[in-house]
């Protein structure tokens, strides 16, 4: 009877030992061929921010047929809310995703999103609103990926003193030797507004031309918001205005919105912006933007695929195109009347 029940028990283990097992396998073998990829949004109707997400699910589904691998790639919008934000990381935390990317809400709350997604084990790739690079070295699962805000910055310049050299006479309205300028800046406390605010100013100051500032506010990235600055302004300063330069395109098409709704200018300012969003480019070709200045969110999507791919499946970070330790900037392209043709063709296929 011993030997009997020894048979069972040992019979019992065996074939409890085989279901781990092939438990264990199938696990394996369905994590190999399977990834999921969490995306929170500071604000998903953020023009540029919905590039980059459209260009992630091209990206992904092009990898999916390449590697015949199935990726779940979810986004969500945190509506502009810290605590929307703070939840939907728990939420892909409790789900067990094996990535999660974010375009933070707040910056200050980096830290508290890092040491959450460490304890679970969770790789983090932040994008488009960096945070500090002390939250940064929290972790060493945890990447960002943006673009560079001084270059941004400097070729908004760029276009502004090109077009002074070529057109001071209409540019000068009131032949002072200097510009009245207003300035639409993104949300307060973003890294890239304040960078590309203070470097498009200094770099015209450094090239030896007198400005004047009207006017400065944040109109948080948003055209209605940009709309409403601008219409104050005009009603404040009117034709003195001769510049307006916007951190962002959306802002810069809110501006000319109300612009073109006016009759007050002898001459209308000429308005500057940056991202390279669809819309921009058509009014560049129009005449109606002097310049923008290219963010590439599809090089951007792919770097965050990458990135995420990459600590997936235990592959070289440092292989990723363009990184450089924890970060990927990405460059930036000049665009003005002479060149919009060739980045509006691209932006159309």
């Amino acid at each position: 009877m011993k030997k009997y029940k020894g048979f069972i028990v040992f019979t019992a283990l065996i074939f409890g030992t085989s279901i781990i097992s092939g438990c264990s396998r199938e696990f394996s073998e369905k994590k190999k061929n399977e990834i999921k990829i969490g995306v929170t949004l500071y604000r998903q109707d953020d023009t540029f921010i919905s590039s980059i997400s459209s260009y992630l699910e091209d990206i992904s589904k092009e990898k999916e047929q390449q590697e015949n691998i199935k990726i779940q790639l979810d986004f969500v919008d945190a509506k502009g809310s810290t605590t929307n934000q703070g939840n939907q990381i728990d939420k892909f935390i409790k789900q067990d995703y094996d990535i999660i990317c974010v375009n933070l809400v707040d910056r200050t709350a980096a830290a508290t999103i890092i040491d959450k997604a460490k304890n679970a084990n969770i790789p983090l790739v932040f994008f488009n609103r960096e945070p500090v690079e002390e939250d940064l070295n929290r972790w060493n699962k945890v990447y960002y990926v943006g673009a560079q805000a001084r270059q941004s910055a400097r070729m908004q310049a760029e276009i502004i003193i090109e077009e002074w050299n070529k057109n001071k006479s209409k540019l000068d309205k009131n032949k002072d030797n200097k510009i009245q300028y207003v300035m639409l800046e993104g949300e307060p406390g973003h890294q890239d507004a304040s960078i590309r605010t203070e470097y498009c100013i200094k770099d015209i100051d450094n090239y030896g031309i007198e400005l004047e500032k009207l006017a400065d506010d944040s109109a948080n990235w948003q055209s209605d918001q940009a709309v409403n600055k601008m219409n104050q302004w005009i009603q404040e300063y009117g034709d003195e205005i001769e510049v307006v330069i916007s951190n962002n395109d959306v802002m810069a098409l809110g501006a000319l919105h109300s612009i073109n709704s006016t009759d007050v200018f002898t001459e209308k300012p000429i308005v500057v912006g940056i991202d390279g969003v669809k819309e921009a480019l058509e009014a560049v070709n129009k005449g109606d933007l002097t310049g923008t200045v290219i963010s590439d969110a599809k090089l951007q999507a792919k770097a965050i695929f990458d990135i995420s791919y990459s600590l997936d499946k235990g592959l070289d970070v440092n292989n990723v195109q363009g990184i450089n330790g924890k970060y990927v900037k990405t460059q930036h392209t000049k665009v003005t009347k002479e060149n919009v043709d060739i980045y509006l063709a691209d932006s159309n296929k």
